[in-house]
């Protein structure tokens, strides 16, 4: 690989950018295009991909590193992620300075940079936290499909086998990479980043770092800078297209005919009209007015209003407008545009001038339904840079007096430092016009009235991805209108499409197929990796507390003595928990229970003796009992009846090298072999070499 980086703090310019295909550069030879800087308009560097063999590009991936990453575990995958994030937090100080070109300034640079390695730490995290140790993952319960119990249905999600197309937008060339490279990679799917031309330099620089790592292997992760030729005339239905872009690009995408023909599976996110809506009872003086405006005036200066998320429609109540927008100017008028090189400026420039010119457009239409009341889109002042040949721009608010009887406040997107403020007359109304926007990423209520909030949010709730409820409670702590840190996917319905970032093991799932298998007990118990009710039992031949995490074996089933339980058993826990619940205690009153013949047994006593008949309470391998899961009470115990348990191990997921988590399935049976109580037991237990003991007296072996 080329050794050679941008400098562009210091002025020198990058010949060309390459490409990553089949496991190496691509450097061509024609078709170039100039990337110029934001702030100055000087040419940071040609992009081209002339050249590039696409077909070998998709089948490399598919064959090598498709095939390598579906050997691998989910965990396995996860801890690469990980990997990775810790190595480009070593390196993050090369990417701020070349984002400066971009036209971000250092606090634009932490959402970008800073915010793409912890979604890589976050879904790490989660990949190891919420999926199996395993190939394969379970989506839903064990679905019983006959009387007798032998023929079952389990839900699996396994990965793709092709290639994850990722088409990422100008604005978060570092986060929008990243965000769906590590949901991709977890899922087992490899992926191809082609970022935009504008800012391609930055992802540019990420790559050579994933790249000079060596940490994702071979074939894994591709990078076109340029064009991607006729890569989307040869997708089939295994292959994922996740694009970030405008409506208009999404549209022509989804029309090729390779991806609607073969049902390849296509992610958007896409133009929003996001709204923020100040609630009735927080006018002037009220907390959550003040929070209204500093949110808006964060989100359109943040990345100089370039967010899929940020607030272009702030709806009002209309006897607070005028003092909104009087709030909101005084706030405007500390904002500093200029070069992020400088000291000073807190806004910087739009990615290029065809983009300033596109936001100078934008604003022209929206100007035929609504007014300009702060800035001028023709010209700003700036410190350290000159309006003309960098793409610096005002903060725009534009007011649209009747926003019920507009379209284009509702339809056009200017991408850039600009809101319009909306007045509404009643809560019925605020709802309507957030709606208008057909379909929004994220919309944020600001209020602390419970009756009103409550309606805007169920009303609003349907027509987009996220609702951020901001109020005194949670200010401190929210994460924000537009936060890509925010936990939750923000993608959203109707124009704005969808997106997997942080959205959990559900962003991974996009790279998945849901298959349903029906068949035996064991069968299903096979293929899905998890031990269910019905399939082989492995008698233990020593009590399983005594053997370590690694000499477990899914399957393994311990089963106990019986105990009685008597009515002197109930009488006394009840006594010493508090508990008299009349059904327990009252025989006559249990009796006109639809449910019992008499007095019965508590559940929490039941569960208590169970844990009296499996546990051993000898320091050993089994660390400690971290929960339950699932608990279901399924038949009463009445005075006299006994009880025993199977105790049988259902699932193991290795969390650290001295211990793993250990699912038990806990069943517990009356004298007549009914089922009384069943749940999921979750232990931690040492692995061998960390097994704690006592002189030495517990000895640790396979089963």
């Amino acid at each position: 690989m080329k050794e050679t980086y941008h400098v562009v703090g210091s002025g020198e310019v990058e010949e060309i950018l390459r490409s990553y295909v089949c496991g190496r550069w691509f450097e061509a030879q024609a078709g170039f295009v100039d990337v110029r800087s934001a702030i100055d308009g000087r040419v940071v560097t040609r992009v081209s991909s002339d050249g590039v063999d696409f077909q070998a590009m998709l089948d490399y991936a598919r064959t090598v590193g498709g095939a390598t990453l579906r050997r691998m575990t989910f965990h396995e995958r996860a801890d690469l992620v990980k990997r990775l994030a810790l190595h480009l937090s070593e390196h993050k100080q090369r990417l701020y300075e070349l984002s400066f070109d971009t036209g971000a300034t250092q606090k634009d640079c932490f959402v970008d940079i800073d915010g793409g390695i912890m979604t890589l730490f976050s879904f790490a995290s989660k990949g190891r936290r919420e999926l199996p140790n395993a190939h394969v993952a379970l989506d839903g319960a064990l679905e019983p499909l006959s009387k007798g119990g032998t023929f079952f249905a389990r839900h699996v999600m396994t990965p793709l086998h092709g290639v994850a197309i990722h088409i990422n937008a100008y604005n978060f060339p570092c986060w929008g990479m990243l965000e769906k490279l590590a949901p991709a990679i977890i899922a087992g799917v490899p992926i191809v980043a082609k970022p935009a031309t504008p800012s391609a330099y930055v992802a540019h620089a990420v790559f050579e770092e994933i790249v000079r790592s060596g940490i994702l292997p071979e074939g894994s992760a591709q990078f076109v800078a340029g064009g991607l030729g006729d890569t989307l005339e040869r997708l089939t239905g295994q292959d994922v297209v996740s694009f970030t872009g405008s409506r208009a690009t999404s549209t022509r995408l989804q029309g090729v005919p390779a991806i609607r023909e073969n049902a390849v599976r296509f992610v958007a996110e896409r133009d929003s009209l996001n709204a923020a809506i100040l609630a009735p009872d927080a006018g002037p003086g009220a907390p959550e007015f003040e929070l209204f405006v500093k949110e808006i005036v964060r989100e359109i200066t943040t990345k100089a209003g370039q967010r899929c998320t940020c607030i272009r429609r702030a709806i009002v109540p209309r006897a607070y407008l005028d003092d909104v927008q009087r709030a909101l100017t005084e706030r405007l008028k500390n904002v500093i545009v200029g070069s992020p090189r400088c000291d000073g400026p807190t806004m910087g420039a739009l990615v290029s001038l065809a983009q300033r010119d596109d936001v100078r457009a934008r604003i022209a239409e929206l100007a035929t339904e609504a007014e300009i009341v702060y800035g001028d889109p023709a010209h700003v002042e700036c410190v350290g840079a000159d309006d003309r040949s960098g793409a610096f721009m005002s903060p725009i608010v534009l007011r649209c007096e009747r926003p019920l009887g507009a379209t284009k406040v509702h339809d056009v997107e200017a991408f850039g430092p600009v809101t319009i403020l909306m007045p509404y007359d009643d809560v019925a109304a605020a709802i309507a016009i957030a709606n208008r926007g057909d379909g929004s990423l994220v919309a944020s209520v600001f209020g602390y009235d419970a009756a009103a909030v409550d309606e805007i949010v169920l009303g609003i709730a349907p027509f987009h991805g996220r609702v951020l409820v901001v109020d005194r409670d949670c200010a401190k702590e929210q994460t924000g209108h537009g936060s890509p840190l925010a936990p939750l996917v923000h993608g959203g319905p109707g124009r704005a499409g969808g997106g997997e970032e942080m959205g959990g093991v559900r962003g991974v799932f996009h790279y998945m197929q849901r298959t349903a298998v029906q068949g035996s007990p064991q069968r299903v118990a096979s293929v899905s990796g998890q031990w269910n009710p019905g399939a082989t039992e492995y008698a233990a031949t020593r009590h399983p507390f005594e053997v370590a995490f690694e000499a477990l074996r899914v399957g393994e089933t311990f089963y106990t003595e019986a105990r009685e339980v008597t009515l002197a058993d109930i009488e006394h826990f009840a006594q010493f928990t508090g508990d008299g619940f009349y059904a327990h205690m009252d025989e006559a009153a249990a009796k006109r229970s639809p449910f019992f013949d008499g007095r019965v047994a508590h559940g929490y006593l039941l569960l208590s003796f169970a844990a009296g008949l499996f546990v051993k309470p000898e320091l050993g391998p089994v660390l400690a009992n971290s929960g339950l899961e699932a608990l279901r009470f399924l038949k009463p115990v009445y005075p006299g009846d006994a009880i025993c348990v199977r105790l049988a191990v259902k699932e193991k997921t290795p969390r650290k090298p001295e211990y793993g988590e250990v699912r038990w399935a806990v069943t517990i049976f009356n004298q007549n072999r009914d089922v009384v109580a069943q749940y999921d037991l979750l232990t931690m237990n040492a692995t061998e070499d960390h097994v704690p003991s006592l002189a030495g007296e517990i000895a640790v072996g396979a089963t």
